[in-house]
């Protein structure tokens, strides 16, 4: 008497379709950024270059707009965010256009100390 082998279903095909799936995604997919909002021209300054890491907070000020995060802001909207902030620890970098006002940059350096977050760093344009 002939014994009879159980048929399985053949996983290759599967294996493949999945093998080129990831291949698909990882290829097509867009690698994150650094968050800006705004195209600032900045200040040069001669100062040594900071690392970024993944925690700290972009604040972004042109003559007209601020961003926070990559997302554009009104003064009452940055406040907001700067008030969820619970790591007062936490690096807030700072970018300002070199056109803008004197009165706009107080306000937002206002706005840093109001919260207690002293953690900040200006950004400028190495020479």
């Amino acid at each position: 008497m002939k014994r009879r082998e159980t048929l399985g279903m053949d996983l290759t095909p599967i294996i493949d379709i999945v093998f080129i799936l990831l291949i698909f995604f990882m290829l097509t997919s867009v690698f994150k950024k650094e968050e800006f909002a705004l195209k600032l021209t900045l200040p040069s300054a001669q100062a040594k270059e900071l690392e970024v890491n993944q925690e700290e907070i972009f604040i972004e000020v042109s003559q007209d707009k601020l961003a926070i995060k990559g997302i554009s802001v009104s003064f009452n909207s940055l406040e907001d965010n700067l008030k969820e902030i619970k790591d007062k620890n936490r690096t807030i970098i700072v970018r300002i256009d070199k056109k803008v006002m004197y009165e706009k940059v107080i306000k937002v350096l206002d706005l840093l100390q109001k919260y207690e977050l002293h953690n900040l760093a200006l950004v400028t344009n190495p020479n």
